[in-house]
């Protein structure tokens, strides 16, 4: 009689264990709370036996279902394996979602790296400030600004980026010191985690005055600092051409605290690590960044 329980009971049994939430298991599966619960209730009648041990919102598997797991997530393993083999996406494609100015700064320049090492892959990339929803299996990975709000997923912090005034050579040539910045155009970049007061309390001066431009992402700063319009304040990550190239410069300040922040992370739902595009590209970045996949954490320190 075993031998008929319905495949769809067993991915809903394996993402429940693996995520140890029905509400996750939910999301991740695009179906209600309800229908995971009820799934399971069904799958323990027909195989005689309590899965799981309920605690509010979390659920613990028993001592049988972590058995059943083990051969449950392998078969999912292998079952994954074979589709790639024999559908589209065995040929390689990477759909890659990331924050605009980490896709106009860093990504795209490097991305002929990353396919010369992988020449069997194709990249198709999209650039939004909302996160990727992977429950809808548009994207295999997103790279977002800040903390992600998702469950069910592996989150890698991609290292911290040093925050510091950014401007042209010309501008630099009049900087000295952290005051000299307030009679200078300061430019804003409305969605970074520090901004201007941040930087000046950390060199001990007064708040700036309101910056006289502002804008929404980092590349437009970049852009603007670049073009001589003032002084962003930047992360030299997302800046590194426009500093090699001497467009940019950070001011000569004697003694000026810069910042220091975690502020990319590299996301992909834990279903996804089994696709060999996904950790290919995965550990390409994380080489780049000399990072490890493991827990996000937020950080804002000074250097």
């Amino acid at each position: 009689m075993t031998r008929n329980i319905s495949l769809s009971s067993f991915r809903n049994f394996e993402s429940a264990a693996r995520n140890g939430s029905f509400r996750a298991a939910a999301d991740e599966l695009g179906l209600s709370p309800s229908a995971i619960s009820h799934s399971i209730q069904k799958l323990e009648e027909e195989l005689g036996m309590t899965l799981f041990v309920r605690e509010g919102r979390l659920v613990h598997l028993t001592i049988e279902a972590e058995t059943l797991m083990r051969h449950v997530s392998a078969a999912f393993d292998e079952l994954w394996q074979g589709i790639d083999v024999v559908s589209n996406r065995g040929s390689g494609l990477l759909r890659v979602h990331s924050a605009p100015s980490f896709a106009t700064q860093w990504l795209v320049p490097h991305l002929a790296a990353f396919l010369a090492e992988n020449p069997h892959i194709d990249v198709r990339l999209a650039a939004g400030t909302d996160y990727a929803r992977f429950n809808n299996d548009d994207f295999d990975v997103d790279i977002v600004y800040g903390m992600p709000r998702m469950e069910g997923v592996v989150v890698v912090d991609l290292g911290e980026e040093t925050l510091t005034p950014l401007c042209s050579p010309a501008i630099a040539a009049e900087i000295r010191a952290p005051r000299d910045l307030l009679g200078c155009t300061l430019i804003q970049s409305d969605q970074k985690v520090a901004g201007w007061p941040e930087w000046f309390k950390a060199n001990h001066e007064p708040a700036p005055p309101t910056p006289k431009a502002r804008f929404d992402r980092s590349f437009l700063s970049i852009a603007a600092a670049a073009d001589g319009l003032g002084i962003a304040l930047e992360s030299t990550r997302l800046a590194e051409r426009e500093l090699a190239s001497g467009r940019l410069v950070a001011p000569p300040i004697n003694g000026a605290v810069t910042l220091r922040d975690i502020g990319h992370r590299l996301v992909y739902p834990r279903t996804g690590a089994r696709r060999i595009t996904v950790r290919l590209f995965a550990e390409w970045i994380c080489l780049h960044f000399n990072a490890r996949p493991g827990e996000a954490t937020t950080s804002l320190s000074q250097a």
